[in-house]
């Protein structure tokens, strides 16, 4: 089992939204081969507890850019975290950001980035979802306080659910 930083969740800041677009500026100005530049993760669903850092999608042409991108944010100061997925999505993160900031760089028409849109897509229409949600969060932060693949792992069962929930254009 890995050890990581304490697992660390916050109310939803106000400012999320803003920080996401200042960053997005930022990136497209630093790439503008993207597709498409999307919020993520819990900081993308208003009102919904999160670790304090905003999770971006950047979506490129095909899997032969990213190389090229990768370079790029390297030289901005990101530090790359490898393939998260085993599904041609590559993350980096911010050195010193705030709000600190995790990227995926994506092919287009992949899966994860797919899967991702919809989870937040769901929760943002289904205030009852997203409220399950948090309350899952905050019982595996707490259980998980020091394991952040842990509390990542045990929230699968209920993504997954809800990808399957949103895909099949459920509720």
């Amino acid at each position: 089992m890995t050890k990581h930083h304490a697992v660390e969740l916050v109310p939803c800041d106000p400012q999320w939204p803003q920080a996401f677009q200042r960053i997005r500026g930022r990136l497209l100005a630093l790439l503008p081969q993207v597709l498409s530049i999307d919020h993520i993760g819990s900081t993308s669903i208003p009102g919904m507890i999160a670790k304090p850092l905003i999770d971006i999608d950047i979506v490129l042409p095909g899997p032969g850019h990213i190389e090229d991108a990768t370079r790029v944010l390297l030289a901005e100061g990101y530090e790359p975290r490898g393939n998260r997925y085993d599904d041609d999505v590559w993350a980096l993160l911010s050195r010193g950001s705030v709000p600190a900031e995790r990227v995926y760089l994506c092919p287009t028409g992949n899966g994860t980035h797919r899967n991702r849109l919809a989870f937040r897509d769901y929760l943002i229409a289904h205030p009852l979802a997203a409220a399950d949600y948090a309350a899952l969060k905050r019982r595996l932060a707490a259980e998980f306080r020091m394991d952040g693949d842990g509390y990542t792992a045990h929230k699968r069962e209920f993504v997954d659910a809800i990808v399957a929930r949103a895909l099949a254009g459920d509720g």
